[in-house]
């Protein structure tokens, strides 16, 4: 695992300049380097962009570049409190976000960016227990929204329906039913305009080698089931659950649905988007792009780019990186991770990365035109100022004897936490220790510790790490 997931990485315009290509007929900018576990994005009518920030429990919007410098005009928190939501896409005035225990909707004005009313919840009771809490949301063409869920674990045989599958419901909540199974982590999805065909990426298994199994592209049908755990790929036996079982596992398997594209092993692809906009090149219009989080799970780390599928007319798929650089050249150092696609309507492409908590623009055109978003009225920057942190230090010496009796300092010696006052507020700190990113353990941590951790942390930060346990500590 980049230990810069865990600990909170950065990025600027010299290592994005420096790094990071792209595929020939577009250029790049870091349109915000201000998005700390940036997710899932949304465009608003008015060309603005929405993000999930699951970790922190909130929304953002970052304004369209309209003065033409490749950098969003401001941004702020739309809603915050939220339970780690991911999933997003809006549908008429409403925007609906999904959240790992359910999915719930609020009135959003496009004019202004602004939230006209309250947040209400429409699914309840959906489980976000286990590894893949992320729930992902979109409104197919056929008017229903789709939702997807991962596994609990690696691999096992799920109690809960609802883990490991695509869900939908129509707008208002209701008809709520399963779709597909069998998806272990089919964290992206989108529609072809080419066929209308449900297409889902989905993460292979873990522990059985660097380059097995494959991670998946899957044409998504309605009462389809997937394989996993059974199978992995095309419909070879899971050496825990599919290999030696009986003769039911092995007609789930031979029943299963294979992929209609492997990705190499533990490469991660998870946002898809196919190309809509008429300003992208003939040779991208209607490719999809998706992205590729990167490996953890081998010895080598691969993946770490943005990479287009192109239909050929035999009906394979031809695949060519877009955009690449986020894993070095010693193909150790990691300088980003893709998670999402967006688009809008005058081909600007959004790519989150939630490694170095920022949004990149890609436009199509040389690097030497002019990168002027087409002109719209004027409105003032707006950003929202941090509240100053009230640190407890009583609870901040409870949480320093929380971290020597962890020996929370064996690790963080060479992984030094840093810089976590302008990634998170104290209860967004807090609310990490429920869901720590691997390879921190979680703890089981009580809300009082969690809370006292929290301000240790803070205050160490604050008053110079070179304190430390020794100012806490009788």
């Amino acid at each position: 695992m980049p230990w810069g997931q865990l600990l909170g990485a950065s990025t600027n315009e010299k290592t994005v300049g420096q790094q990071l290509r792209l595929a020939p007929g577009y250029r790049l900018h870091l349109f915000s380097d201000q998005v700390p576990n940036a997710r899932f994005m949304a465009v608003t009518r008015s060309g603005d962009l929405l993000v999930s920030q699951p970790k922190l429990g909130q929304v953002s919007l970052l304004l369209t570049d309209r003065n033409g410098d490749g950098k969003s005009d401001g941004q702020r928190v739309l809603i915050d409190g939220l339970q780690r939501p991911h999933g997003l896409t809006l549908f008429e005035d409403w925007l609906y976000i999904a959240e790992s225990n359910g999915v719930g909707r609020v009135p959003f004005d496009h004019s202004d960016g602004r939230i006209a009313g309250s947040y209400q919840k429409i699914v309840t009771g959906l489980a976000d227990s286990g590894n893949h809490w992320t729930k992902t949301l979109d409104r197919g063409p056929d008017g229903w929204m789709y939702l997807s869920s991962g596994s609990t674990c690696n691999v096992c045989i799920e109690k809960d329906p609802h883990r490991a599958t695509i869900m939908r419901f129509r707008p208002d909540g209701s008809n709520f039913q399963i779709y597909a199974t069998g998806l272990r982590n089919s964290v992206g999805f989108d529609w072809s305009p080419r066929d209308g065909a449900l297409y889902a990426t989905d993460n292979g298994r873990d522990w059985l080698g660097n380059d097995f199994p494959p991670c998946e592209l899957n044409r998504v049908e309605q009462g389809g089931f997937y394989g996993w755990p059974y199978a992995n790929g095309d419909r070879v036996p899971d050496p825990d659950f599919g290999v030696g079982k009986g003769g039911e596992v092995q007609q789930k398997i031979a029943a299963s649905i294979p992929p209609v594209f492997e990705f190499r092993a533990h490469n991660a692809p998870l946002g898809i988007h196919f190309l809509r906009s008429p300003e992208q090149p003939d040779a991208y219009r209607e490719s999809a792009l998706v992205a590729l989080h990167g490996s953890w799970n081998r010895d080598v780390k691969d993946g770490y780019k943005v990479v287009a599928l192109h239909w050929q007319q035999d009906g394979s798929i031809r695949t060519e990186d877009f955009m690449w650089g986020f894993l070095g050249a010693d193909k150790s150092t990691v300088y980003g991770r893709p998670v999402d696609i967006a688009e809008d309507v005058r081909g600007n492409i959004y790519i989150s990365d939630d490694y170095a908590g920022a949004v990149y623009r890609v436009q199509p055109g040389e690097a030497s035109q002019n990168n002027v978003d087409a002109p719209v009225t004027n409105r003032p920057p707006i950003s929202a100022p941090k509240k100053p942190l009230a640190i407890d230090g009583g609870a901040a010496r409870q949480g320093a004897q929380i971290f020597e009796r962890r020996d929370c300092a064996r690790c963080h010696e060479k992984l030094p936490l840093k810089e976590l006052s302008r990634k998170y507020t104290l209860k967004q700190l807090a609310d990490y220790f429920d869901t720590p990113t691997p390879p921190m353990p979680n703890y089981g941590f009580s809300d009082s510790q969690k809370r006292a951790l929290a301000h240790y942390l803070m205050e160490r930060e604050i008053k110079g790490a070179g304190r430390q346990l020794e100012h806490y500590l009788p």
